[in-house]
């Protein structure tokens, strides 16, 4: 089933233009939605979940109009917000055998059945009686997926989802979303790079509400090609070269020198060696060229 937002637009009271008449396609399997914080990423997750309406535009998942029949998406959604609360004193077991009676699971053996599932799904069957407000960040977020996979959902949207998690933590999760990511479409916002590479078959870079490409991960790197470039600079010299070059980014080495990666379409001058493009090249490319056709 395909999610399909044709020219989208929201802003809010305070004039803030969170969506700018956005317009994407998105099929089965993992979707990266790429952009800083601020980017209008939330915005949108929030709107396509059904939690807010846009001013204008439309969204369909399947033969779903979302806007005017919220409720049917609500039925095949599963959603992770950038934060949730859990219920203090209550043990994940009995947390998700609630959230199921929510979601209209009357039926106790089906409920015991799913909830065995999730918990196994997302490697908390050995904490289940354990109470949720006691898990880790990394074990709520897993949590999270457990509940938002009760009713067996067609449309999955975890925003932020890896954000303060521990590198252990956060390859887990990422494992989980793996496996619940291939027969179902999952929208997966993010402002981490790495996320997406590992993640992602599909992608789209997001700033000012607007996409500014959307592509896969693979081709993205492919595009730029022999057209990065990187060289070893005092610390004193980065203001200069970044009057003379395009700057993606900048990152110390241990003598205190700095190693800067430049994107050029020839070689900017003889002290600069080629470099293998890399996603983060992509995302910083894209947010550069937005800044100069803002400016």
């Amino acid at each position: 089933m395909k999610l399909v937002i044709k020219d989208l637009t929201k802003t809010y009271k305070n004039g803030v233009k969170a969506i700018d008449n956005l317009t994407i396609e998105i099929g089965t399997g993992m979707f990266g939605l790429l952009g800083p914080n601020g980017a209008g990423k939330s915005s949108l997750m929030r709107t396509i979940a059904t939690l807010q309406s846009p001013d204008s535009g439309s969204i369909t998942f399947g033969d779903i109009s979302v806007i005017e029949d919220n409720m049917s998406l609500r039925k095949v959604l599963g959603y992770l917000p950038q934060s949730f609360g859990v219920y203090p004193k209550m043990s994940a077991e009995d947390l998700l055998d609630y959230f199921a009676t929510l979601k209209g699971v009357s039926n106790k053996k089906e409920r015991k059945n799913i909830v065995k599932e999730v918990l196994e799904i997302t490697n908390l069957y050995d904490v289940r009686r354990k109470d949720v407000a006691g898990y880790s960040g990394g074990m709520k977020q897993r949590f999270g997926i457990a509940q938002l996979l009760l009713n067996n959902p067609k449309l999955i949207i975890v925003d932020e989802p890896t954000a303060g998690l521990d590198p252990a933590e956060r390859h887990r999760f990422l494992n989980v979303l793996r496996e619940v990511g291939t027969n179902t479409t999952v929208i997966f916002s993010t402002h981490i790079v790495e996320d997406v590479k590992e993640l992602c078959n599909e992608m789209a870079i997001l700033n000012g509400g607007k996409i500014l490409k959307h592509t896969t991960p693979q081709e993205a790197t492919k595009e730029i090609e022999n057209t990065i470039w990187t060289k070893v600079i005092s610390r004193d010299e980065l203001e200069e070269n970044e009057k003379n070059f395009t700057i993606l980014s900048s990152n110390y080495n241990q003598d205190n020198t700095l190693n800067i990666r430049v994107h050029a379409s020839e070689k900017p001058s003889d002290d600069f060696e080629s470099a293998s493009p890399q996603l983060d090249d992509v995302y910083f490319i894209a947010l550069k060229q937005d800044e100069l056709d803002v400016a």
